[in-house]
Parts: structure tokens; C-alpha cells; sequence
């Protein structure tokens, strides 16, 4: 994972009362010594009377909106400039606002987007389009989906790796999983864990699993070697990988995961599922995803303007 010098924080609400992912970017901010962005997404859509509706009137809606919108991030960016020095705000009309934000992300070279995760359990998640899924699946830049409220204090960052690739990830991928993870808990002057979950023997061949567990802890060992993280503490589980991590997290009570995404699609996805975000939704803590090196986002650099709807008169 490059080196981060650029953070976008994407504010769902720019009117609410709390906003733990621009706490929580601005703690990065700090950390890192890097740009913050405190970005919305004007993704509402405009319900525009046909008659006397001319191009110009509609542009002048849309830029009142923004600059509202506007105002409302500078606040924001101006109290979080108490502790971070450089602080910007941006607003686009832009839909969906899962694509806007991957835009804004690669418009400004960002390094990492922070983003506040939606509450609530999701059902079938590789087949509905949500936005947490779809910000996982379509970003090429690495994704903070924050959950927690409570700010980072020594934070527990635990790394979910697959250095045996037994579960079809990129072998550049735990590279990069394990690099984000050694610079947070750096940044962050956190505890740093890796997790490595391996297929245990058939019944009771404990002989089997011995050797087994042996293999999996010196090829965990050899990626955190490699990657310059071999001073994390390290868990070598027999079991899947989605359990294996949920469970090591809530031992260890751990802030952070990271984890890595390999952004299936079509029938293939929704029937293998995305340990991703089997996470998502059994974590409490926050969770790091990031992508294998090369990966193309399917996102159009243009931006689709205001959602403009028409509503035809009665009668």
C-alpha cells in the first residue's frame, strides 16, 4: 500500500450531531501528516416541474444546493483544522454516491477514503447495491468503513492474511494487507496482529494437524517478514477464514481490522460470497479493505452531474 498523503473523508450528513469517520480521518490526518478532504455527495435527485423549466434554471438550483452543502463542510473542515493543519471541503452533484466518492477519490489522488459505515445488518449483500458494498467492490484506493464512535487510543490493528492463497486471493494482496496494517499501527502508536486462518485435518489426526498448523505459521511468518511487520503478534487458526478473524478480533478486542477484497461480480460473487464482507457485517470494529496492486476500478471518470427527475403536470 503506497504511503498516504491524501485522505478523503466522505460525510454522509453533513448536518449531524456526530460524525465519528471525520474524527477518526482527522486522527489519521494528524498521524500521518497528510491532506484531508471533508467531501459530500449531492446524490438527491431534483423533481423538476417540465413547464418554464429551462437548462439555467436548473443550473441555478444546482449550484444554490452546493454551495448550502458547502457552508455546511466548511464548518466542518474549519473544526477540524484545530488539529490537523491541511483541510479542505468538497461537494459534488454526483450519483450514485458510492461512484462519486471513488471519482472524488482518483479526481485528488487520495491515498485512503474514510467513510462512515450504514447501521443495520444487510441481507443477500453481493446481490443488493448498497453503498458500503459497492464502495468496497468498486474503489481502487484503500477504504476505512468506520463503525466505531470511540476514537483511536493505542488502537489493536489485526491484519487477516492468506499467505497460502488457499482461499484464491492474489498473492500481491497480503502484501498489501500487511503493509497497511504495520503503517496504522505506527501512525496510530497501536498493538499489531495477523491472523491466518488454515482448512484443519480431517477427524481426529492430530499428527496431521500439528504439521498442517507448523506450515501455516511459517508461511504467516515469511509474509510478515517480507512485508517488514514481523513484530505482530500472530494467530494461526484452524478454521474459515470469515469465523477465524471475527473471532481472533473479539478475543484480541481488537479497533481495526484489515482486511483485502478481490471485487467479484456476477453469479460467481453472490454464490462464492466476499469474505470482505461476511465481516462487515459480523465485526463491531472498524474494517480496512484494500485491493490487489493493478486493480481497475469500473468506474467512469465523468461525473453524471444532478440526478434530475421530471414530474409531468396532472390532468
Amino acid at each position: 500500500m503506497a504511503a498516504i498523503g491524501r485522505i478523503l473523508v466522505a460525510v454522509k450528513d453533513p448536518g449531524a450531531r456526530t460524525l465519528p469517520a471525520v474524527n477518526k480521518a482527522v486522527q489519521l490526518a494528524r498521524a500521518l501528516d497528510a491532506e484531508l478532504e471533508v467531501f459530500h455527495a449531492i446524490d438527491s435527485p431534483y423533481y423538476l416541474d417540465m413547464l418554464g423549466m429551462t437548462a439555467e434554471r436548473t443550473r441555478s438550483i444546482e449550484c444554490d444546493e452546493r454551495a448550502e452543502y458547502l457552508q455546511r463542510l466548511e464548518r466542518i473542515a474549519a473544526r477540524a483544522r484545530l488539529h490537523a493543519a491541511r483541510v479542505s471541503a468538497a461537494a459534488e452533484c454526483d450519483y450514485p454516491a458510492y461512484e462519486a466518492i471513488v471519482r472524488r477519490a482518483l479526481d485528488i489522488r487520495a491515498d485512503l477514503i474514510v467513510a462512515e459505515c450504514h447501521a443495520g445488518r444487510r441481507i443477500a449483500p453481493g446481490l443488493l447495491r448498497l453503498a458500503d458494498w459497492e464502495l468496497l467492490r468498486l474503489s481502487p484506493v484503500p477504504v476505512l468503513l468506520v463503525k466505531r464512535a470511540r476514537p483511536y487510543h493505542h488502537p489493536v490493528v489485526l491484519m487477516a492474511l492468506d499467505p497460502g492463497h488457499a482461499f484464491a486471493k492474489p498473492a500481491r494482496l497480503d502484501a498489501e494487507i500487511a503493509a497497511a496494517g504495520r503503517d496504522l499501527a505506527r501512525a496510530l502508536r497501536g498493538k499489531l496482529h495477523a491472523v491466518h486462518a488454515y482448512a484443519p485435518a480431517a477427524g481426529n489426526a492430530l499428527r496431521a494437524q500439528g504439521v498442517l498448523a507448523a506450515s501455516a505459521r511459517r508461511l504467516l511468518e515469511d509474509t510478515l517478514k517480507s512485508a517488514g511487520a514481523a513484530g505482530a503478534r500472530q494467530h494461526v487458526v484452524p478454521d474459515d477464514p470469515t469465523s477465524a478473524v471475527r473471532d481472533t478480533a473479539r478475543r484480541l478486542g481488537a479497533d481495526i481490522v484489515v482486511a483485502g477484497a478481490i471485487s467479484r461480480s456476477g453469479l460467481k460473487r453472490a454464490l462464492i460470497g466476499n469474505t470482505a464482507e461476511r465481516l462487515l457485517d459480523c465485526l463491531t470494529c472498524d474494517l480496512l479493505i484494500v485491493k490487489p496492486p493493478g486493480f481497475k476500478s469500473p468506474v467512469a471518470r465523468a461525473s453524471r452531474g444532478p440526478r434530475v427527475r421530471a414530474v409531468e403536470p396532472l390532468g
